[in-house]
């Protein structure tokens, strides 16, 4: 075999090397593989059709006629024959305010389109956001697990040289089969949080996905800057209101009627004259046929109306609520991270000095190590709902998650 081959084969021995993924990566695969965006996506096709068709008028009617046709003989061609065509035309402004209507219900469409593809952005931003956390909880917790690991090994020396009683020895062989329990708990967490971002996705597989990331610490967006005009539930309960006001306007034209044009021209095969007819016919609006689709319209349009103003206050309560829970959230974090945590790191330097001097007992190290543990696992908390509400934010207020 030549050399080069062993490369070759190599090669393809080698398995394949997959890139982490990042939360961009995993919002636009969430979007591209979603069956429910592919349905709103068709609706708009749907909406579209349905508004091109509300502009066309009624097709031209072609007409024949034979008028006269006498009975004793020559048939069609001693009596008056025409043709012609005749012509709907809908009253001034009713086509308009159909097509009207037709332009808002095709925004309406688009901006659903958009809520929902914000929504499921949200769900995914957050679903990646509890993985990073369940990954950096496991990791911490088999650093506390193999702390207790090494400390039930250094304990039972000590026993054994007689430097140590076997309660000490105990109380390590607890904190290790604590923490061990601990580990699996999170690696279970991990396994479950993994899974649900990969159901996000449109994998039927959820397999282990490494992620590309970290959770933010601090709070970038100024939040007296937020606004909810660019929220899609919004715009969508706008255009909403706008198609049921159009709807309204058409209603109020119903009882003006369409009026029928008509030309027909032929002979009188009697005479042997050339003919021409002219008509012009309207209905007799004797009975108001249009009064109940004129009280469902004005019903629509204040339902329309009072659902925009319910979105657009719900909106700014979820607002007013995630902005709050941001601004919580940014205090404990700054707390953790400037304070909680390099106290409790520099407290375990000096028992792990002292124990190393013989000034603290094996047990303070211990529980030293886990208060430790303990603090970075609240800080990570803090850190995931401090992320949490800036998601909540981005899809209320409109802005995108960051590279």
């Amino acid at each position: 075999m030549p050399w080069y081959y062993c490369f070759v084969v190599l090669f393809l021995l080698l398995p394949a090397v997959t890139s982490a993924l990042t939360l961009p990566d995993a919002v636009r695969e969430a979007l591209t593989n979603n069956p429910s965006l592919a349905a709103a996506r068709a609706q708009i096709d749907a909406a579209a059709g349905r508004a091109t068709q509300s502009r066309l008028w009624p097709n031209p009617e072609l007409e024949l006629s034979a008028e006269d046709v006498p009975t004793g003989g020559g048939g069609l061609s001693q009596s008056k024959n025409l043709i012609g065509l005749s012509q709907t035309v809908p009253f001034p402004g009713k086509k308009h305010f159909e097509a009207q209507a037709g332009r808002h219900e095709v925004r309406l469409t688009e901006h659903k389109y958009r809520a929902d593809e914000r929504e499921l952005t949200r769900d995914v931003t957050a679903a990646f956001y509890r993985a990073l956390a369940a990954a950096q909880r496991v990791e911490i917790t088999r650093q506390l697990a193999e702390l207790a690991e090494s400390s039930a090994t250094t304990a039972g020396k000590r026993v054994a040289a007689g430097g140590a009683s076997s309660q000490e020895q105990l109380r390590a062989e607890v904190e290790l089969e604590r923490a061990r329990t601990d580990l699996r708990a999170r690696q279970r967490e991990r396994i479950a949080t993994q899974q649900d971002l990969a159901r996000l996705l449109g994998r039927r597989d959820p397999a282990d996905v490494a992620l590309a990331g970290t959770l933010a610490d601090r709070v970038t967006i100024p939040l007296a800057r937020q606004s909810i005009e660019a929220n899609p539930q919004l715009s969508a309960a706008r255009s909403e209101r706008d198609r049921a006001e159009s709807e309204l306007r058409r209603a109020r034209l119903e009882p003006m009627p369409d009026v029928t044009l008509g030309a027909a021209i032929g002979r009188d095969g009697a005479f042997n004259e050339t003919l021409a007819e002219f008509r012009v016919s309207l209905p007799l609006p004797l009975i108001d046929h249009g009064q109940g689709r004129r009280r469902e319209a004005r019903a629509l349009a204040a339902v329309a109306r009072a659902d925009m103003s319910g979105v657009e206050q719900q909106l700014l309560r979820d607002l007013a609520v995630a902005e709050e829970d941001l601004r919580a959230a940014a205090e404990q974090v700054a707390a953790y991270r400037d304070r909680i945590v390099p106290k409790a790191e520099e407290a375990l330097r000096m028992v792990q000095a002292g124990f190393d001097a013989g000034k603290f007992g094996f047990l303070d190290l211990v529980d030293t190590q886990r208060t430790v543990a303990e603090t970075r696992l609240g800080y990570l908390d803090k850190l995931l709902e401090l992320n949490l509400a800036l998601a909540d934010i981005e899809a209320l207020a409109g802005t995108q998650p960051k590279e």
